[in-house]
């Protein structure tokens, strides 16, 4: 059982340092795209690296941020039942919709995408456009992150439900642990 609370600390905390410094490429974002405007607009200046890069860092980000929203339950979720249930019905669904849904999903994205990253690094693959940005292939490689990240995360839900499920629960780190409609509503306030 100790294993098991050590493997979601390590995970959770991969995830969490990923999903901040990643997070970061969101100002980046903004930043080369106002750059791209105000050239384009002011100064009738236009480069297509830059136009790449934006839309690159947009897919860093949110390919390598899926395991941190996973880790945060900031996905999407109809929690009509969820919400009230007690955290013992949490950890059952989360574990049967992980094993499932979720590790098959990375198993399926993770299987077809390493022959076309493998590919891409074969070739050193770069944009498309005249003058676009090289490196494509670092940019696809983010699909298998994403697909490694979220598998990750999915595999500590699965743990962290085996722990509570088996009365374990204090031993689930705190940030992980399942909390109750009052706890998130006094955290609200």
């Amino acid at each position: 059982m100790k294993l098991l609370a050590h493997f979601i600390r390590f995970v959770s905390g991969l995830n969490h340092f990923i999903g901040q410094a990643c997070s970061w490429c969101a100002l980046a974002i903004v930043l080369v795209c106002f750059s791209v405007v105000v050239l384009r607009y002011a100064f009738a200046v236009s480069f297509v690296w830059m136009q790449d890069l934006y839309i690159w860092l947009n897919g860093v980000m949110f390919t390598a941020v899926a395991g941190f929203a996973l880790l945060r339950d900031d996905h999407v979720r109809v929690d009509v039942f969820y919400r009230h249930a007690r955290p013992a019905r949490k950890a059952a669904a989360d574990m049967i919709g992980a094993v499932v849904f979720l590790l098959p999903f990375t198993f399926v994205v993770l299987a077809y995408s390493l022959p076309f990253v493998s590919r891409s690094w074969r070739y050193t693959e770069a944009s498309a456009n005249v003058g676009g940005m090289p490196g494509l292939f670092v940019l696809k490689s983010f699909i298998v992150a994403f697909a490694l990240l979220i598998g990750l995360q999915g595999l500590a839900i699965v743990a962290r439900s085996i722990l509570v499920l088996s009365g374990r629960d204090d031993m689930v780190p705190e940030r992980f642990a399942y909390t109750t409609e009052e706890e998130t509503h006094e955290a609200a306030v």
